[in-house]
């Protein structure tokens, strides 16, 4: 969504990386971009001067003439001001005392009203939580239907004692007939959850084309009667700057307590979503990024102007995986690494499934810092990769899971046939699982440690087994002796593999091979040997002691 304002910020502060001070002409023309970059992503422009205005005067402050890199400093200075724009600190729901909680939802129609309920729900759910929905929308064709079937995927029950509108008509205009009582469905619906003791409440309410005085009595009418406790305002993250002006009239109209941001995952510019939380004084609490009911957030400014900035969103990464991998399988993981087992093909099928738990992998790695500078490489990455990775390892045996050394060339070509890839799929598999394999083997020895306490991969730093140190003799293998430094030793040594060669057994037996057969030396004697007939270079004797 903001992949525009991104770059053209990042590309602003990459200028002023190379400056060690800041003249008030580099500060004005560096907040002239932020302004370009602010307008042209369609953020609000009572907001955008605010905002630029505020920087520049803390840059031109003690704060940046002072610091160490003052680029830096304006990097910080952004980044705050973001967070407050975005609306400062994470605003969590709020509870009744007393339940049920009441949560209306409002907006216009194609916002994303009912698809949110469900995710609402669902998130609700997971957190221990009785949700109950309300279909209160009873005009929008088949909008209860549609809740319905939300309510079905999220796995929560839902209040609908009317059908409401059945049309089949391609546009329910403004005077589309209004079938049932929404205020009395509401109302009833929170008695029901109340006698069937659920804790929470959502009521979907019905949404216009456009902000009308029916659209705003029926919602007043709807509060007045349930009494909510939270009212979210639902708003569409890519309507662009129409955006302000429907958040102030639900403001005036409706007084809600809290946005939610949806459709956060479309390609527009949507810096007028970032605009409603400073033009309405009311908190951006969620923000729905996706299709699935899992694409759900919990709205957190600073995380979310990190992401802005190319920052990275490391807290949420982990939150994400903290969800999505089984604290079981990572403790028979941890077990197996603890005991010498070898990591098999079934576990890192295992490791691949909890991964592609977490959700869309362009998302994941697009939470890292710096990764704004990669965004074609990760537009061009298949997110079908781990499928044909599990369709490669399911039509695998149990024997080649657990041993690929025995994968040979027929058993690569049935496999690749069962799987609908090819060999050189098999390979490259196999490839990667290898180098995992040898990582996970290091870390169960304890020595193979990087830097920061995390595991070294093959051929990087603090492994041992990447290139030789400059200046560093390594250590010789396991059972070899290296040649000595000193001529009269090495050629000992060469002695004695030579003997070793012929058949003449370990270097502590006599030799039985002829005189002058190994060097020109004789059969070796006890005690000192005798070199006195050793061939060396001219020069050397002394090492000799002749």
């Amino acid at each position: 969504m903001f992949n525009s304002l991104s770059d053209r910020l990042t590309s602003t502060f990459k200028n002023l990386r190379t400056r060690g001070r800041l003249s008030e002409a580099d500060i004005d023309a560096t907040v002239r971009e932020i302004r370009r970059a602010l307008l042209d992503a369609d953020v609000a422009v009572p907001v955008v001067r605010e905002f630029t205005a505020t920087v520049r005067e803390r840059a031109l402050s003690a704060e940046v003439s002072g610091a160490l890199n003052p680029a830096q400093q304006v990097v910080k200075i952004v980044n705050e001001e973001l967070v407050d724009v975005l609306g400062g600190a994470t605003r969590p729901l709020t509870l009744a005392k007393t339940p049920p909680t009441v949560i209306m939802l409002a907006g216009l129609q194609g916002a994303g009203k009912t698809t949110l309920a469900g995710k609402l729900a669902h998130a609700l759910k997971g957190q221990g939580h009785t949700p109950l929905l309300v279909a209160a929308d009873l005009q929008r064709p088949n909008a209860v239907t549609q809740l319905s079937v939300v309510a079905e995927r999220a796995g929560v029950p839902v209040f609908a004692p009317h059908p409401g509108n059945t049309s089949d008509a391609d546009d329910p205009a403004a005077d589309a007939p209004l079938i049932g009582d929404p205020v009395g469905v509401a109302r009833d619906g929170v008695t029901y959850a109340r006698e069937r003791q659920h804790d929470v409440v959502i009521v979907d309410t019905a949404g216009r084309l456009g902000v009308d005085e029916v659209l705003m009595r029926q919602a007043a009418d709807i509060r007045a009667a349930v009494n909510p406790d939270e009212v979210l305002f639902v708003i569409d993250a890519m309507i662009g700057q129409d955006a302000v002006n429907t958040a102030k009239a639900f403001a005036e109209g409706v007084d809600f307590t809290g946005v939610v941001l949806s459709k956060l995952d479309g390609d527009a510019r949507g810096g007028a979503a970032l605009s409603v939380a400073k033009v309405t004084g009311r908190p951006i609490m969620f923000a729905s990024t996706g299709e699935k009911l899992t694409d759900f957030e919990v709205f957190h400014p600073d995380r979310m102007a990190s992401r802005i900035l190319d920052m990275g969103d490391v807290l949420t990464l982990i939150e994400q995986a903290e969800k999505a991998f089984d604290a079981e399988q990572a403790e028979k993981m941890a077990q197996k690494l603890a005991t010498g087992q070898d990591f098999t093909l079934a576990d890192f099928l295992v490791q691949m499934q909890q991964l592609k738990n977490m959700g869309s992998m362009k998302k994941m790695l697009g939470m890292m810092p710096g990764m704004g500078q990669m965004r074609e490489q990760l537009e061009q990455f298949d997110e079908r990769e781990v499928n044909r990775i599990e369709a490669i390892i399911h039509s695998m045996t149990p024997a080649e899971r657990e041993n690929p050394k025995i994968i040979n060339g027929s058993r690569r070509a049935r496999i690749a046939k069962g799987s609908g890839t090819t060999t050189t799929a098999i390979n490259q598999l196999l490839e990667r699982f290898d180098s995992a394999q040898k990582m996970m083997r290091q870390m169960s020895k304890g020595g193979g440690l990087g830097p920061g306490g995390m595991p070294a991969m093959p051929g990087g730093p603090g492994m041992g087994m990447g290139k030789k140190s400059r200046g560093k003799t390594q250590p010789p293998k396991k059972g070899k002796k290296g040649k000595s430094g000193n001529p009269a030793k090495r050629a000992q040594q060469e002695k004695e593999a030579m003997q070793r060669a012929l058949g003449g057994g370990p270097a502590s037996a006599p030799s039985s091979a002829p005189a002058g057969s190994a060097f020109g030396v004789g059969p070796k004697k006890t005690g000192t040997p005798d070199l006195s007939d050793l061939e060396l270079p001219p020069g050397l004797e002394k090492f000799l002691g002749r």
